[in-house]
């Protein structure tokens, strides 16, 4: 696989990373350890390089499933985690105080089997500790070894610039896909002015742009998307023409509807590196597949168009989870 350089970084990963949380977390019961390991073992197989987890997925357990998984070739891969949520429980709240990212950094390094954190991104800004003391504690971290590079995820752009003040962000993580363009208002200007990477999370709409789920599916109990308005029942139906558009291009260029999703976001910027996440084999090789598919610039435009005719219906989270974005 193509690999790509995370803005001025110098972090350099597949064009494709893999997200693990779903393997522990947020889609419903955990994947059985044995067969997620295998998961993960078959990316790299694939030539992934780049493993997202936190601390906040299942509280240390992907982390823990991930250090044991990439632990025979640790050294040729990069290893993303995060810190930020009070005991690792999101439910919880925030909590980025310099004591708690150094407890974090600990914790993680223990699971992950490793004694660095290539990429260690704080999960979501905290209003109770200065961005200043956030990013210099991470300084610290770095000057110690234990850390190579800093990053933030759902972050404001006030808050990306005062970070980048104290310590460089080599990359944000953020949703981004065909049905989340937000961040092309202000985030990407910003990262495109300061060198700093992205890294879209979702970049599937949380499987719907696969195609895979229509307005008769149901969840299990435990699966986060039963919260997610965008999921209710009735956008599902009203946001199908999204991924009918998507489907008609990808019939057109013999490959699968995640494969165009992927391209697109490939496409935006050489600095952008998604991480789709997948519990199945064969999802994973469609997926990695997405890196050797060429959209030109006819493609982009034809999605455009089709795009500007579409108006996505409902929000990407709830109110309560929206309140901790953009900060």
């Amino acid at each position: 696989m193509k690999k790509r350089i995370l803005g001025k970084s110098g972090l350099e990963v597949s064009a494709l990373g893999l997200g693990c949380m779903g393997l522990s977390h947020g889609y419903g019961p955990a994947t059985e350890k044995e067969a997620a390991i295998q998961l993960i073992r078959a990316a790299f197989d694939h030539g992934v390089t780049f493993f997202d987890t936190a601390e906040a997925y299942a509280q240390g357990a992907n982390e823990a499933l991930l250090g044991e998984a990439i632990e025979p070739f640790r050294d040729q891969v990069v290893i993303a985690t995060k810190f930020g949520f009070q005991d690792g429980d999101p439910s919880k709240g925030q909590d980025s105080r310099p004591e708690r990212i150094r407890e974090v950094a600990d914790a993680a390094l223990k699971r992950l089997r490793t004694d660095r954190i290539d990429l260690f991104y704080q999960h979501r800004v905290d209003a109770n500790v200065p961005m200043e003391d956030v990013a210099g504690t991470v300084r610290e971290l770095i000057a110690a070894g234990k850390v190579k590079h800093f990053g933030m995820s759902e972050a404001g752009v006030q808050s990306i610039r005062r970070a980048h003040a104290v310590q460089p962000v080599a990359a944000l993580q953020s949703e981004y896909s065909l049905w989340w363009r937000e961040p092309e208002k202000e985030i990407l200007p910003l990262l495109e002015e300061l060198g700093i990477g992205f890294v879209p999370f979702s970049p599937l709409g949380k499987g719907f742009l696969t195609g895979a789920i229509d307005a008769s599916t149901s969840f299990d109990k435990t699966d986060f998307r039963n919260i997610v308005p965008r999921f209710w029942e009735e956008n599902r139906k009203a946001n199908q023409g999204l991924v009918d558009v998507i489907g008609q291009i990808a019939a057109g260029k013999k490959a699968a509807s995640a494969q165009i999703a992927l391209a697109w976001l490939l496409a935006q910027k050489p600095w952008i590196v998604p991480i789709p996440g997948t519990t199945k084999l064969h999802r994973l090789e469609e997926n990695v597949g997405a890196a050797a598919v060429e959209l030109t610039g006819e493609d982009l435009g034809q999605i455009e168009t089709a795009l500007s005719q579409i108006t996505v219906q409902g929000d990407r989270y709830p109110a309560h989870l929206q309140a901790r974005v953009g900060r």
